[in-house]
């Protein structure tokens, strides 16, 4: 079904430490950090501003949901990519990470949505496919699949007619 990206949700359940320090469930809800563009929604579950992180921190998020984590933390977030076909890629993909708030990661490269983050990204697709592109080549990713993204040029397509949704750990990196 068309659109159905923008209706991805992710539920989020902290665990911490009662009154007596026994573990307990503090919260257990859908994430409020959250983008939903033509392009992707990404679901922003944790992020910290420091690593090592103290363990009882609260997270650090962000209500808007931007790419970049925190320039010494981290970020784990789940992103859900229409098919291609849905959406206008040639124009929209700039645009929405514009959106996520990462407009100095695009490139005027020649392929449409060619950027860089300054983190290294472990990303696992939970559901559907989607094409890695760097700019030597690029790689079919399908459920179960892990891409270790280490601060270079991609950009991703989604070709076929699902939604792809991934999980991805973004940490920052120092150059």
């Amino acid at each position: 079904m068309a659109g159905e990206h923008y209706e991805a949700r992710a539920r989020r359940i902290v665990v911490g430490l009662d009154a007596d320090g026994r573990s307990t469930f503090v919260s257990d809800g859908d994430t409020d950090s959250r983008l939903a563009t033509e392009a992707y929604t990404r679901n922003v579950l944790w992020q910290a501003t420091e690593v090592p992180t103290p363990v009882m921190a609260d997270s650090g998020l962000a209500r808007d949901a931007p790419i970049p984590p925190p320039p010494e933390g981290y970020a784990y977030n789940l992103t859900t990519f229409p098919p291609d076909n849905e959406w206008d890629y040639e124009a929209g993909y700039a645009k929405a990470l514009v959106e996520a708030g990462a407009a100095d990661s695009v490139g005027n490269d020649d392929i449409p949505g060619m950027h860089t983050t300054e983190t290294i990204d472990i990303v696992t697709i939970i559901s559907g496919e989607i094409w890695a592109l760097v700019e030597t080549g690029e790689t079919l990713l399908k459920a179960g699949d892990t891409l270790i993204q280490r601060g270079t040029k991609h950009a991703w397509r989604n070709r076929s007619d699902s939604p792809c949704t991934m999980a991805a750990l973004m940490v920052s990196i120092i150059r």
